[in-house]
Parts: structure tokens; sequence; C-alpha cells
């Protein structure tokens, strides 16, 4: 992807600079925004190079927020901190045994790799950040370091991206190759597929031709596909005829459980294919019931792993319990203070505010499996020529206890989306005086 121009300060920067609050600055500085005009050009001249003829103003309106959340180098510090844990934990053999107890067959079954990019989402409470939860193949990274590439720089003198976001795009590329090399050591990468399911119909498939352009770029062939190309012959996986080494997955079916994915499930286990993510990184990071365990302090304290790791998730982590037939009579009682996700959940699909629950929903999730989490209220952020303020929530791209990319979405309703008019993907800006 081409570095977009970044544009020269606003007057307005001066209105800004008095302000002397991060939390004031969400809510009444409007100086610094997203030329958008760039961001939809230079999206649209790559969906056009692949002869898509989708406008992304009328397809995707509020794909991106046309102004950043302001965050403070302290909460950008405690949530490194939390990431740097996150990592240290996963990798205790207790905590390993103890998430397997809950995790599908299949996740037994170890590659090799970590299992690629994590998106870690947070809300910004008066204690500072609280993990959220815990994706392993999140969408926006790539869309995120385009944006962060087409802000207006009118923002106060004191006020900077924390990453950069060119860095960030090869980090995200290292992050592929890192996968490939963990499993098949050093023998070239030539082809990778990104595969989900009815790719096309996916509301980030322009994200899927950036990652594309960015395997092409270095020199690696890459190709979208949905598990309906997918064929086995002779010990290789081809896809729509084509050889594949690697397949990045999109994919929700996170055990390969459908019978769609018999076939790529069965490769997998035989190590014909290197995938990332993989199902074993998904039951180690991102099963919901994994935060039960990873904000318990006394869980933390019987593990291997240093104090400063128990105590960073023990803060960050809300109350997060497992929903069970003992417990559900209390979690009803308590339910206006309580969130609901599905273990095995995605995109905030089938989960529920406590305070909104009927009893037709509650007995829906008392045939699942779910968590209660502790309600967290996201930041604010307010927009120019509009009374209320919408909410906000910010995610960190990492990979190996590392983060990679800082990011925001702003929106209105219950959970994120792409629906509020001014909404959507947001860069992070922060304090440069603790540079």
């Amino acid at each position: 992807m081409s570095k977009l121009p970044l544009h020269d300060q606003d007057p307005c920067t001066d209105v800004c600079s008095s302000i002397a609050s991060i939390e004031d600055m969400n809510r009444q500085c409007f100086c610094v925004s997203v030329d958008l005009d760039a961001v939809h050009a230079e999206l649209q001249k790559i969906l056009q190079s692949y002869g898509s003829a989708t406008d992304l103003r009328d397809s995707h309106p509020h794909l991106f927020a046309s102004l950043p959340v302001y965050v403070s180098r302290g909460h950008l510090e405690r949530i490194r901190e939390v990431v740097v844990a996150i990592e240290e934990v996963v990798k205790s053999p207790a905590y390993q045994s103890a998430v397997m107890a809950w995790a599908p067959q299949i996740a037994q079954f170890d590659p090799g790799s970590p299992g690629g990019l994590l998106g870690i989402d947070f809300h910004l409470s008066p204690e500072g950040p609280k993990l959220i939860e815990i994706n392993t193949n999140p969408g926006g990274a790539l869309l995120n370091t385009l944006l962060s590439q087409a802000q207006r720089v009118c923002a106060p003198d004191r006020m900077v991206p924390p990453t950069d976001p060119v860095q960030a795009e090869q980090q995200i590329f290292a992050t592929l190759l890192a996968e490939w090399e963990s499993q098949r050591g050093y023998l070239p990468l030539v082809s990778i597929a990104i595969l989900d399911e009815a790719p096309r119909q996916q509301y980030l498939h322009p994200e899927f031709l950036l990652y594309c352009e960015l395997l092409r770029k270095h020199g690696v062939r890459a190709d979208i596909h949905s598990p309906e190309d997918v064929v086995a012959t002779g010990g290789r996986l081809l896809f729509a005829g084509e050889s594949v080494d690697m397949v990045y997955n999109r994919m929700t079916d996170f055990a390969l459980q459908q019978p769609m994915n018999a076939t790529l499930r069965e490769a997998y286990l035989e190590r014909q294919i290197v995938l990332s993510p993989h199902p074993r990184a998904h039951a180690l990071y991102a099963d919901k019931r994994n935060l039960s365990l990873i904000g318990d302090r006394s869980f933390l304290q019987s593990l291997e792993i240093s104090q400063t790791t128990v105590n960073a998730l023990s803060a960050a982590v809300p109350a997060t319990t497992l929903l069970t037939p003992e417990n559900q009579e209390a979690m009803w009682t308590g339910r206006r203070k309580l969130f609901f996700k599905p273990a095995a959940g995605f995109g905030s699909k089938a989960s529920y505010r406590g305070d909104k629950l009927t009893r037709r929903v509650w007995s829906e999730i008392l045939h699942g499996t779910y968590v209660a989490q502790q309600i967290v209220p996201p930041s604010e952020r307010g927009i120019a020529g509009q009374d209320e303020t919408l909410k906000a929530d910010i995610r960190s791209y990492a990979y190996g206890g590392k983060v990679l990319l800082y990011a925001a979405r702003i929106y209105r309703g219950q959970t994120t989306n792409f629906r509020t008019p001014g909404g959507g993907f947001a860069s992070v800006f922060t304090d440069e005086s603790a540079h």
C-alpha cells in the first residue's frame, strides 16, 4: 500500500491545546480528522485492481470514523503490560491444562506456532483499561494501518500516534511469516489462501484485498477463497485448482467442526497445510471461559508466573463467571450489572447486556455455553455537530506479547458495529510528553 500524505496543522489546534484532560479532549476536541477521501480513494484503487466495482462510500459508509480517539500514555502502558501478561499465562502448562479441559478435542493438536495476530479489546474505565475479550482472527488491522496514514495532523502538539502504521503493516506480514517458519522452518513461503465463508459477502472483504496486496508485495502469491474451493489430492490441498502452502484463516468455525471444513480439518491434522490462526490458538486465547481464569487472582497465584503478571491481569479483567445450573438464579438476579457472552462467540453475536434481557432470551442462554462478565461502560467520544457522545473501545493488535498497533472503534448501541454515523474504526492518539 502506498503511504498516504499527512496534512498540515489547522488553527483549531490552539483551542484543543487548552483542554487539560484526555477525557475532555475526547468530548470537545475535533481538530484531528481523517482525510476520508484519501482513504476511500486508496482502497477504491485496490478494489478496482481486483475487478471490484464496489463504491465503498455506498457499501461501507461507516467503516471509518472521521475523528481519532485520545488515550493517555499511562493507559496504553497498562494495556501493553496486560498483553505481555497474557502471553506469560498462556505459556504456563497449568493454564493450558485448565483451559484444555473445556476445549474441543482438535485443540489438543499443537501445530507448532502461536496462532497469529491477536485482537485484544479494552474499555477504558476510571480505574484503568479493562480487558473485555481476546480474538484470534481480528479484523481491521490493515484497514487501521491505512487509516492511520490519512490523519489531518492538527492535533495539539502533545498528541501523537503511539505506533508507526507503516512499520505495523510490515510487522503484520512478519507475523504471517513467523507462523509459517514456526511450522515449516525456512522453507520458502510461496502461496497463501485467505479463507472465509462467502468471502465476497463479508463486510471486511476490502481488508482481504489489502492482505493480498501486502503478500504479493513481498513475493507471496495470495488469493481469497471459500471452503468450497478446497480439494485434497496427493497429500496436498488445492484451492480452486491451485496448490497452496498456507491458509490465513478468517473463518469463525474455530474448531473446524462444520462439514464444509472436513477436508481442511483432516489436512491440518495431517500437517499437510499450515493454518493460522488455528483451533489450538482459539482454545488458548479466545474462548470466553478463559477470562474466568485469566482474571482470577487465586488461580493466577497458583501458576509459576511473575507477581507483575498476577497484578496486571487481576486488575484488568472484569469479574467473569461461567454460567452453570448452580449459579443461574444468582446470575439472573444480578443480571443488570452483567454482560452475557457465548464461550465461542465473535463479533458480539448472541451477546447480551443483562439489563436488556427478556425471559425468552434468558431461556436460550441457559441452553448454550455462556459466561457472565461484569459490565464496564466504554469511554466516550464526542462528534462535531452532535449533542450525543458515542462509545469507544480500544483494540491492541499483538503477536508474541508485543503490541503492533493500537486502534479504536466508535459506535452507538449495545455493542461495536459499523452502522453509526460518525463511527467506525478510529485512530488512536496519545501524549507525546511520555515518549
